[in-house]
């Protein structure tokens, strides 16, 4: 059986789970964000497989989340640096410590999100810069864009219809 290839699937979810939805990917990305940049320091810090490890930062450089540079010519090492494709991943990986502190922190929180010069705590919130408010389910909503199939406007109108019935929003 074929893999399923996620990044060719018309959602922009699937696609971007098929470019950094491997748990490992993730670790790599987390540990690219707190400045590691060399194989040892990845393997060290997450205990990956060296096979693994490859086979991961090969899909993180051809995805173009990460740049690999050689740094030692003897023996030939490389250096993994995050592109701008890569740090602009970053608000997404900050989302993800406000989540996972959120519903997975039994023992307590062991990362958070600070401002860097007063050192108090910050909550991420997704935000609409156009209309200066959070995205809420109240207020937004995902709509079919222009390259939407007819499959992709029939499931996000579904979507819609349910939530309206949900909230007892439906013409009689």
């Amino acid at each position: 059986m074929k893999p399923t290839q996620f990044s060719d699937m018309p959602c922009p979810i699937a696609r971007s789970m098929g470019r950094v939805g491997d748990s490992w990917s993730m670790l790599i990305l987390r540990d690219a964000f707190q400045g590691m940049t060399r194989f040892d320091e990845f393997v060290k810090s997450t205990g990956i497989a060296p096979n693994i490890l490859t086979r991961r930062l090969n899909d993180l450089v051809d995805n173009g989340m990460l740049e690999r540079r050689l740094y030692s010519e003897k023996p030939p090492r490389h250096e993994y640096l995050l592109t701008e494709m890569g740090r602009s991943f970053r608000p997404i990986m900050f989302a993800l410590i406000n989540w996972g502190n959120k519903h997975f922190s039994p023992d307590g929180v062991r990362m958070q999100l600070v401002n860097r010069e007063t050192g108090a705590l910050a909550v991420p919130v997704l935000f609409d810069a156009e209309a200066q408010q959070p995205l809420t389910e109240d207020h937004y909503m995902v709509a079919p864009g222009p390259a939407a199939s007819d499959t992709m406007r029939e499931r996000l109108a579904n979507a819609e219809r349910r939530r309206r019935e949900r909230l007892g929003l439906t013409e009689a």
